[in-house]
């Protein structure tokens, strides 16, 4: 881990506690209308027993970041963020109906002095009742959402089924099947085995030709791709199973000793991929071949808007195959697709990206689709076309960051190539 100051944890538990004493009123409210003698004192303790727990969690794992840096420990750093986004989201909730109370009481304040007459007062506490009962309803809501994330969401693995026509597309390939999964982070899965293992079976029990792994295996360290090796192992295609680097695989989110030390990492995870199974194309193509027929794979090293390295190139990886007459690229940031793609290399058919996570959080309701990592990332989850090209964005396997998933499930994605 990077040594850091104190001073952004201080500011933290002071926004925090800033917080709990504005939703106080609230809990102190609800209290006295619940049954039981001492239901206000419990709420009361819990309100604050909660902020205590979270202010001495930050200060023990600030103090603790020399013992705490191996990757073993990120997930007390993870499930921290959770607990700390599963109850102040909903505080923050809470708080804006208390806005709405005192922005009331503000104005009936103003307009008495201004106003001769006498104020009416009945009535006030029974508003202030209404709000806060309602924020606590209104409340609960990103609490459950937030709880059933990290306990259920994360491991809800769903298969996105598309079908995508081509005209150009070899005719020994029509109903060609490809399974993408991308943003394993298998270092924040640590060691729940049996959930990831249901996630391989189902893509096992899709029999596809070909399996493509758009990148981010892990979050900065290749040591957590280890145990993973014989599991990641046993995925299976006809044709094999491809893989290209992600933003985290390149280790510029830590600290390292050396950079032989960070390129020592980093050979390590490429070596981990062949063990795995997979293909690693780093700025290189593969063909499949069928009946005398081929289209070619490209992967690309992660390309991404800056500060992110702009290591892929796609002319490099087309080298050999400029004639093929389809081409499918694996290249990690969506963002490639607007700036490079489209506009320099429309021979190429069929672009594979993940990295966004759908932010782990959105609505995909029918015809509705919102998620906050739209407004960074405009082609963020699912498919686009510009022209005849295409490309699909996969929302993850895995997480990083908050331990959860709020309505945008892990993706296993199987796209069948048809020829238009």
């Amino acid at each position: 881990m990077k040594s850091m100051s104190i001073t952004p944890i201080l500011i933290l538990l002071a926004v925090l506690f800033i917080f709990d004493l504005y939703t106080y009123r609230s809990i102190k409210i609800i209290g006295s209308d619940l049954p039981g003698a001492y239901t206000k004192r419990i709420l009361s303790i819990v309100h604050w027993a909660i902020f205590a727990g979270v202010a001495i969690w930050y200060l023990f794992m600030y103090f603790n970041m020399p013992f705490m840096g191996s990757y073993k420990y990120y997930k007390f750093y993870y499930f921290l963020f959770g607990i700390t986004l599963l109850f102040y989201l909903p505080k923050l909730v809470l708080s804006f109906f208390q806005i709405i109370d005192d922005g009331w009481m503000l104005t009936q304040w103003i307009a008495k002095k201004f106003s001769s007459e006498p104020s009416e007062s009945a009535g006030g506490m029974s508003r202030a009742r209404f709000l806060y009962h309602t924020g606590i309803v209104v409340a609960s809501i990103p609490f459950i959402g937030a709880a059933y994330g990290m306990i259920k969401g994360r491991w809800d693995f769903r298969i996105v089924r598309k079908t995508m026509k081509f005209d150009n597309l070899p005719a020994s390939f029509d109903g060609y099947k490809i399974v993408q999964i991308s943003d394993a982070h298998v270092g924040s899965f640590f060691s729940n085995y049996k959930p990831v293992e249901k996630a391989l079976e189902l893509i096992n029990n899709l029999n596809a030709d070909l399996v493509l792994f758009t990148g981010d295996l892990v979050n900065n360290f290749a040591k957590e791709a280890e145990e993973w090796i014989p599991y990641f192992k046993e995925i299976k295609a006809k044709d094999g199973k491809f893989s290209i680097l992600g933003n985290h695989d390149y280790g510029d989110y830590s600290s390292w000793p050396s950079e032989e030390a960070k390129q020592e990492n980093f050979n390590r995870l490429t070596e981990i991929h062949g063990e795995m199974g997979f293909d690693l194309l780093r700025n290189e193509n593969r063909t499949v071949k069928r009946s005398g027929e081929e289209i070619a794979v490209l992967g690309v090293e992660n390309w991404g808007v800056k500060p992110f390295p702009q290591l892929g190139d796609i002319s490099k990886a087309k080298n050999g195959v400029e004639n093929t007459p389809f081409k499918v690229l694996m290249s990690h940031d969506p963002s490639h697709w607007d700036y490079e793609t489209i506009k320099n290399h429309k021979d190429v058919d069929l672009t594979l990206s993940g990295h966004t996570h759908g932010a782990q959080f959105g609505v995909e309701l029918g015809n509705i689709k919102w998620s906050p990592v739209k407004y960074k990332y405009p082609r963020w989850a699912g498919e686009y076309s510009v022209g005849k090209q295409k490309l699909y964005v996969n929302r993850g396997i895995g997480y990083i960051g908050f331990p959860g998933r709020v309505g945008m499930p892990p993706e296993i994605t199987v796209i069948e190539l048809k020829r238009a």
